[in-house]
């Protein structure tokens, strides 16, 4: 088989590459070890949040991207369940509040619709969380959206505009021409010869980069979510703890009052509500391998951190749960990199932010790939960032 680009991963991300090269009139081929969204984009909470971004680059990165999700949800013959509540970043203490209004004052000059609210007005939005939570930060434009529907409503738009798919297929190598650059991706199905290989396979990115001599600082970093029965409603958007970005906004020597098995579990409240009339609350951040089994006592954090937050929980039972593993990176941004190896690129390593950063990744690896100026500068996802000697590999973007 012949193609212009091979995309390694049938994720969010993969898809997303895969359907704007298409649009870019090239051929393309994805390659799926498993089903499409059967890794990590299936195992998520399907959110695009703007609100625990830091400001500056990182907020205008997933802005970009969450402009983009309403256009593709007109776009694609396929529901992707996408839907525009906003958020709330609950606040816990006057510590938090003061925080609180400084990013937020920061992320309203980057354009944001952010507010802050006060005591009453948390708990006139939001009447079951607990009565001490003194306030929150409230983001208008917070989305959500079925990572499933997604990747595969992408798919079929690939499929309609002639790319190929191939599921169940195993990437087993990648062959270099002489003058060491991509020939050929050698699968268990076959070989497909393309000048282009796009390396977005999540936590696997680092397999798929040995095969051409790429070191990618990739690990997987595993998140488990609990699953509540049908039930009235708890909270009619997305609820997050704030304290738990308060290093991320600036102030690491502040401590959550939580337990020693929500440290020791990376704990903190996620309350996302469903379709279905239940909801899903997390999470936790674990480095164990590739383990996606289910662990009991992370499971009781989890309820504790939730019940601290939303009393009423307590009384609602729980009916599954399950773990998925995040593309981890060192520095917690994603990898939307050329190489130095030619026509060998990378998109992975987005962490918990995949699912928000799919579309602006799709688009802005078709442009470097096409050689179109790119939305925003790509230095800070560079791979060669994580050299000692950045800027050796010669690499032009």
């Amino acid at each position: 088989m012949n193609a212009d680009a091979v995309v390694i991963g049938g994720g969010v991300i993969g898809t997303a590459i895969a359907y704007y090269l298409t649009r870019k009139n090239m051929a393309v081929c994805l390659v799926e070890k498993q089903g499409i969204a059967a890794g990590t984009s299936g195992k998520c909470e399907g959110d695009v949040l703007v609100s625990d971004k830091n400001p500056g680059y990182d907020c205008r990165l997933t802005k970009l991207s969450q402009d983009l999700f309403p256009q593709i949800a007109q776009e694609l013959d396929y529901d992707i369940k996408w839907t525009q509540k906003g958020s709330l970043l609950a606040i816990e203490n006057e510590e938090e509040m003061a925080v609180a209004g400084t990013v937020c004052s920061q992320l309203a000059a980057e354009g944001l619709p952010v507010r802050i609210l006060d005591q009453y007005e948390v708990h006139e939005d939001e009447p079951y969380l607990a009565p001490d939570i003194v306030g929150g930060m409230e983001t208008d434009c917070d989305g959500s959206l079925c990572p499933m529907s997604l990747a595969q409503g992408l798919c079929q738009g690939v499929d309609t505009q002639g790319g190929t798919i191939l599921t169940h297929t195993t990437v087993q190598n990648i062959k270099l021409d002489n003058k060491g650059q991509i020939e050929c991706v050698i699968t268990d199905n076959g070989n497909i010869k393309a000048p282009v290989v796009v390396n977005a396979a999540g936590v696997w990115a680092p397999q798929i980069g040995r095969m051409v001599g790429l070191d990618i600082p990739i690990k997987p970093r595993q998140g488990q979510l609990l699953v509540a029965e049908r039930t009235a409603t708890v909270a009619r958007r997305k609820v997050m703890e704030f304290g738990y970005m308060m290093a991320k906004f600036g102030t690491d020597s502040y401590s959550r009052k939580v337990t020693p098995e929500m440290e020791k579990y990376g704990v903190a409240l996620v309350f996302e509500p469903t379709e279905a009339q239940n909801f899903l609350i997390g999470s936790s951040r674990r480095f164990v391998g590739t383990d996606i089994s289910s662990d009991l006592n992370v499971m009781r954090a989890i309820a504790e951190r939730a019940i601290r937050f939303f009393p009423v929980i307590k009384n609602i039972r729980i009916i599954r749960s399950y773990a998925g593993l995040r593309p981890y990176t060192p520095d917690h941004f994603p990898i939307i990199s050329a190489t130095e190896i030619p026509g060998f690129y990378v998109a992975a390593g987005h962490e918990g932010d995949g699912i928000g950063l799919s579309l602006i990744t799709g688009k802005l690896i078709s442009q470097m790939i096409c050689m179109e100026p790119t939305e925003v500068s790509m230095e800070p996802l560079r791979l060669d960032r994580f050299n000692n000697q950045p800027g050796q590999t010669g690499i032009e973007y």
